[in-house]
């Protein structure tokens, strides 16, 4: 099965191709360019010195969420792009679990991190087993004392994946919990965990249309929370009326 996949979810851009669990190639970007300028070159460019073409695709993968707002409705606006016209089954991937395939040969606990904002991380934590993965969490957005919180009851190890994974580390550290920082070549996200974790999908069935396919965001953006709060202020001036 012949995957291509996109990655669009932070700060770094790539794309890959993958025929099953084998890495065909890869293209990553981390210049601070925007995703919308970078990531389909990116993906005509890897097709165009591969030799491959878009029909010899059997799924297109992206990371869809959570991650970057933008980043994230950018790539799976590319993907619908892709997916579309040849009516291309898609694999909507959880951003977190395929930042854990990339450890998955490590062994024990994978806490996969990203940095949320307002006092908040994305994560999921996993174990490795036998070279494949193990959900221990849903995917959510929690607050960093929650995070301790539930790696105390675990009393395990962390490898630690994610751009979010540093600023995790300082947490752990600090609470006197085990964790190890995985090197720069394995933290960040990348176009290869989401083949991998579109892989498993497609073993699953659970792939999806083109027309299907939703961001998963796990937080509300900020314009929808202003949106929010300013309404909650307009009923409670109505209501002191």
């Amino acid at each position: 099965m012949k995957i291509i996949a996109l990655e669009s979810s932070a700060v770094t851009a790539s794309v890959a191709v993958a025929e099953d669990e084998r890495l065909l190639a890869q293209s990553f970007q981390n210049s601070g360019l925007t995703h919308s300028a970078t990531l389909m070159p990116m993906v005509a460019d890897l097709l165009k010195n591969t030799g491959l073409t878009l029909e010899e695709m059997d799924v297109v993968a992206v990371a869809a969420g959570p991650g970057s707002f933008t980043g994230v409705r950018i790539g799976v606006a590319a993907t619908k792009g892709l997916a579309w016209p040849g009516d291309k089954p898609c694999a909507p991937c959880s951003t977190l679990e395929s930042m854990a395939w990339q450890c998955a040969h490590m062994g024990g606990e994978i806490c996969a991190v990203m940095d949320a904002r307002r006092n908040q991380v994305y994560c999921a934590r996993f174990a490795a087993e036998h070279g494949g993965l193990r959900r221990l969490t849903e995917d959510r957005a929690m607050g960093l004392d929650e995070l301790i919180q539930e790696i105390r009851v675990s009393g395990k190890p962390q490898s630690l994946v994610g751009d979010g994974a540093a600023l995790a580390q300082r947490a752990l550290e600090e609470a006197s919990l085990p964790c190890i920082l995985t090197p720069p070549h394995l933290r960040y996200q990348t176009a290869w965990g989401v083949a991998r974790a579109a892989l498993e999908l497609a073993r699953m069935g659970k792939l999806t249309s083109a027309a299907a396919m939703a961001p998963s965001y796990h937080r509300l953006s900020q314009a929808e929370r202003e949106h929010m709060s300013a309404e909650k202020r307009t009923a409670r001036e109505l209501g002191a009326e």
